[in-house]
């Protein structure tokens, strides 16, 4: 399988008044195109700052992180910008919808900022909706929608700019369990179509249906298994 990341002695130091603090010690592993990876471990052990590394939301202290190839490790900001905008989609806890706009200009949101916002590329947008099942929501506001509704329309906007790979943030952590699971069940199948996406959980239930589960400890990578 062609690798979509490689993570090669990662580490990530913040500095704070109390000192250093070492979010991420020396990490190291691959992501191969078309896995779904689950990202496991206690409040403070450093999945947030995996997914922001991965990301391109931040930059290690040191150690090297390869997307697609590429070394993004010391890229400059409009660099980072660029791969954001082209290869990565965004899935968050909290939706991170827009409240002013409409479904479908939620979803176009990625292609706005690309300035690749084309009557073709909308009507690609109109039948992301229709994947998600919300084809009779696209002039609704995040307002009138369920919190499921709204985490469907975040998936949708992760896909707009045809990504590498999705980075899932808690995606189900805001939802029942009924609605997660349908939430779970979406980006399986996306999954099941190529996509390549990691997700931070703390949900069994979430791991249990990925191809690998990497548990992090105090900032260190304490195991990498494969799922059930």
């Amino acid at each position: 399988m062609t690798s979509a990341a490689q993570l090669q002695n990662l580490c990530k130091d913040y500095h704070g008044g109390g000192g250093i603090v070492r979010a991420l010690r020396n990490v190291s592993f691959s992501v191969a195109r078309g896995e779904l990876i689950a990202i496991m471990g206690a409040s403070g052990s450093g999945k947030s700052t995996l997914l922001n590394l991965l990301g391109c939301l931040d930059r290690p202290t040191s150690g090297s992180l390869l997307l697609a190839g590429q070394d993004v490790s010391r890229l400059q900001d409009d660099a980072l910008s660029d791969i954001r905008a082209s290869q990565i989609g965004f899935v968050f806890q909290s939706f991170n919808l827009i409240p002013q706009l409409t479904v479908l200009e939620n979803i176009e949101v990625p292609l706005y900022y690309q300035g690749s916002l084309t009557r073709r590329n909308s009507q690609h947008c109109r039948q992301l909706a229709d994947r998600v099942g919300l084809s009779d929501r696209l002039t609704h506001r995040p307002t009138q929608l369920s919190g499921g509704q709204q985490q469907r329309v975040a998936v949708a906007r992760s896909l707009a700019n045809d990504p590498q790979f999705i980075l899932a943030d808690e995606p189900t952590g805001n939802l029942d369990s009924e609605t997660g699971g349908e939430i779970l069940d979406l980006l399986v199948e996306l999954n099941r179509d190529g996509k390549t996406i990691i997700v931070v959980t703390h949900e069994d239930e979430v791991a249990r249906r990925a191809s690998r589960i990497l548990r992090l400890k105090d900032g260190l990578l304490e195991s990498d298994t494969a799922g059930e």
